[in-house]
């Protein structure tokens, strides 16, 4: 398998249900923040409501999160207040090193964890790299950094090679 290619590349988290983690074998989710769950650099804790419901509702059924966020700490506290789980900002993704701290504050094996982010040369390569089953999702905005939106393009063509003919 290369470690640039997603097992799962979905529309939305939301998609992420018990049933489906269930059918993975998955009992923990490490979760980036930007674009993933919030749009980059929002504060706007209305805007995410649907995603702080999807949260609860997923940790009443048993389900392990974890932030892991290359955003700055004080971002990723912020967010980590309303998500109402634990994490960490300036993760240094995609270092393996980074992956197994969080798997082991789950108190999981990388197997039973998924990674869940919006970028393939740190989420998907980070998380293949640690033995995670790895979900890709489209970002919700296109509104990121600079060397973000060089990465983009890399990423359409990585992507592309697998079948996925996917534009942010």
């Amino acid at each position: 398998m290369s470690m640039l290619r997603p097992q799962d590349v979905i529309d939305h988290v939301t998609e992420i249900t018990p049933e489906f983690l269930a059918r993975r074998g998955l009992r923990g989710l490490l979760l980036d923040l930007d674009n993933t769950l919030v749009p980059y650099g929002s504060y706007e804790k209305d805007g995410a409501d649907r995603v702080m419901r999807w949260a609860r509702d997923l940790k009443l059924a048993g389900i392990r999160l974890y932030l892991l966020s290359n955003a700055t700490g004080s971002r990723a506290g912020y967010w980590l207040e309303h998500l109402g789980f634990q994490g960490v900002g300036l993760a240094g993704k995609p270092n393996p090193r980074a992956f197994r701290r969080a798997i082991g504050a789950l108190n999981l094996r990388p197997e039973q964890v998924g990674m869940v982010g919006d970028q393939v040369f740190t989420d998907v390569l980070g998380g293949n790299l640690s033995g995670m089953h790895t979900i890709l999702v489209r970002p919700l905005v296109s509104n990121s950094l600079p060397h973000t939106r060089v990465a983009r393009r890399l990423e359409r063509a990585v992507l592309k090679r697998y079948g996925h003919d996917w534009r942010p």
